[in-house]
């Protein structure tokens, strides 16, 4: 289904734009929880270290766990 379009199929450009904008968002934290283990793990490295398991984190804002 269009995300600009309603169930009916007429246009709904309000809850288009704010899937759209909501995607946005999700996709921006799932770059910092990357981006926050890479930091991790050369950290680690840079220490002489290794990791091993797994890290879990929490994002504050929208509650989202990573494992």
């Amino acid at each position: 289904m269009n995300p600009m379009k309603n169930a009916e199929g007429y246009p709904d450009f309000t809850a288009g734009i704010s899937i759209r904008d909501v995607g946005k968002e999700e996709q921006e934290v799932v770059a910092a929880n990357s981006k926050l283990i890479m930091a991790f793990r050369t950290c680690a490295d840079l220490a002489g270290f290794e990791i091993v398991g797994r890290i879990t984190l929490k994002h504050k804002a929208s509650g989202r766990i990573f494992r």
